[in-house]
């Protein structure tokens, strides 16, 4: 019997070093497998990065056929399973709400991190010391990126359309930098309004709460809301054709039922009407019968009166120009009603959007009437010139020289033309990045050199300060320095440099002093980046290197996966 226990006491602690032994081998694998289901989305758009990044033609499940190279618009339509891999997809996303640049950038640096954590991994360092001095690495990060960049003022325009230009190269519309990035712009700073004093960001897509998010803080006393930005698409004629609109530009045409309508009125005062110009109907479920021609006569005098009162109504109001929501339910508009309206020389637009509705009341400083007795003076917008445009075989609608009551926020439109639609789509896209660009420059006002300038000399003074740390913290800090060095390496790998003779040289200049040696692409060398003109947003960079560290992070402590119903 003593033997027989003094067995299982020997064997107990054995079982439990197994179990030990085995869980710690499940959390390895988990952890291997997330790093390498991650890895594989950041490699997936490692070739579209940088001025000379290859595009990426996706074709959904529709047939539709979708070319770009926007690190973003790529992930979000790829179907993606595992859920560490859904992380850099959201990663992405994160970036392009915070800065809107820099979406494939970030998961570059992301799949770099998660590179250099395989390798430290293997030497069996603690996922969480890792974590920890990837968190100093990316504080002194910020340090040094703050250190090499320069303040830019607002009324320097010409350094703004620099930066985005420099964000318009890297697309497929590029040869067209110099007509649009001056276009965002002015869109930006038109838009642009004084900071609340509370500091809240009203409406700034991705600023709320900014100041908890790795790397980014707003120090500007303005705020930018890029829904203030409409952009219009029109298919036909070249990107050249493309304009900047100050005021609204409706793509519907005016409704003139025959040739006798308005197209034209100056001075004019605006109505967004939200009931129908049209003959009341019955319920479903009730009819009219007529028996005789005098009863018919009846209803259509009757119809006759009803519509000419509207209309008279409409006139006593003062409004010139009627702008109408599309109904479901009946015609918004008829014959009879376009013709008393052009009499009384009132211009309609018709089939207006439930979802513009929000944006015409912003640009024209008017509010929605749901009924005709609710028309009164106060709730019309006032407008200089509304006309009707012609662009090329199709017509739109301009309002230009809005007077907005004080304290409404501007809106402008851009007016996007191109010879297909997958030209309209990626142009509208690549003004978006060049839009946010401008207004991150708003919201942080500094600027930094590109072509791979921040992540080199970011990789050299990490590199430098590995050397004064001790322990794992040292090694930590020195793999996340090297795995920066992808940025610049991928850049001139895409350009069909020799990448190897491209980063020494980086680094060697960048150690010798040069903060602003980059990437000269094409050149084919190493040149000093800032005479060059390429320029990005502080923000931008330092928002990736924060977001993607935290992602990296993220992904590290977790040691198991559950699935659960």
């Amino acid at each position: 019997m003593a033997q027989a226990n003094g067995a299982s006491s020997s064997t107990a602690p054995e079982g439990a070093s197994g179990r030990q032994a085995g869980a710690s081998e499940k959390s390895k694998d988990v952890r291997l497998n997330n790093i390498t289901a991650a890895k594989a989305v950041a490699d997936a758009v490692r070739t579209s990065l940088g001025p000379r990044g290859m595009d990426k033609m996706m074709q959904t499940s529709t047939g539709d056929v979708l070319i770009t190279n926007d690190g973003a618009t790529i992930l979000a339509k790829m179907t993606v399973e595992h859920p560490a891999a859904k992380m850099l997809v959201q990663l992405s996303q994160a970036q392009d709400s915070v800065a809107g640049d820099g979406t494939t950038s970030v998961v570059v640096l992301a799949g770099a991190l998660l590179q250099a954590c395989t390798g430290l991994l293997a030497k069996g360092i603690h996922p969480t010391s890792i974590s920890d001095a990837f968190a100093t690495a990316s504080r002194l990060a910020d340090d040094v990126l703050e250190g090499m960049s320069f303040p830019v003022e607002l009324s320097d325009r010409e350094t703004l359309i620099k930066a985005a230009s420099t964000s318009l190269n890297s697309k497929v519309v590029s040869q067209y930098a110099s007509l649009l990035a001056p276009m965002a712009v002015d869109a930006v700073l038109a838009v642009a309004v004084p900071r609340p004093p509370s500091g809240a960001l009203p409406g700034a897509v991705g600023f709320n709460g900014a100041g908890s998010t790795p790397g980014v803080s707003i120090d500007g006393d303005l705020v930018v809301d890029l829904n203030n930005v409409r952009t219009v698409k029109k298919l036909g004629g070249t990107i050249d054709d493309t304009s900047l609109v100050d005021g609204l530009l409706l793509t519907q045409r005016a409704a003139t039922g025959g040739s006798a309508g308005v197209r034209r009125v100056a001075n004019a005062k605006v109505a967004l009407l939200q009931f129908c110009l049209s003959p009341p109907k019955t319920d479903v479920e009730n009819s009219v019968v007529v028996q005789d021609y005098a009863a018919m006569d009846r209803i259509l005098r009757e119809e006759r009166q009803y519509i000419l009162g509207l209309c008279k109504k409409i006139k006593a109001s003062g409004a010139n120009v009627l702008l109408i929501q599309k109904s479901i339910l009946r015609d918004a508009v008829t014959e009879l009603s376009l013709h008393f309206l052009a009499k009384l020389k009132i211009m309609v637009v018709t089939d207006i959007e439930r979802g513009e509705v929000e944006f015409v009341c912003k640009s024209l400083g008017c509010l929605p009437v749901a009924s005709i007795d609710a028309l009164k003076a106060d709730k019309l917008g006032k407008v200089d010139l509304v006309e009707e445009i012609s662009l090329g075989s199709d017509k739109a609608v301009r309002l230009s020289g809005v007077t907005l009551p004080a304290g409404v926020p501007r809106t402008v439109s851009l007016l996007v033309r191109g010879s297909n639609n997958l030209m309209l789509d990626e142009a509208e896209r690549s003004l978006h990045d060049a839009l946010c660009v401008v207004r991150s420059l708003v919201h942080r006002r500094f600027l930094i050199p590109g072509g791979g300038a921040p992540e080199t000399q970011v990789s050299v003074a990490l590199a430098k300060a590995s050397k004064g740390m001790s322990g794992m913290q040292a090694y930590c800090v020195k793999a996340y320095a090297e795995a920066l060095e992808v940025v610049p390496f991928t850049l001139s790998e895409n350009a069909g440099l020799n990448p190897i003779e491209i980063v020494t040289e980086l680094r060697r200049r960048h150690a010798a002093g040069e903060t602003t040696a980059g990437i000269n692409v094409r050149k084919g060398s190493v040149t000093d980046i800032a005479e060059e003109n390429v320029l990005m947003p502080l923000l931008v960079i330092s928002s990736a290197l924060g977001l993607a560290t935290e992602s990296v992070r993220m992904i590290l402590k977790i040691d198991d996966i559950v699935m659960v119903r």
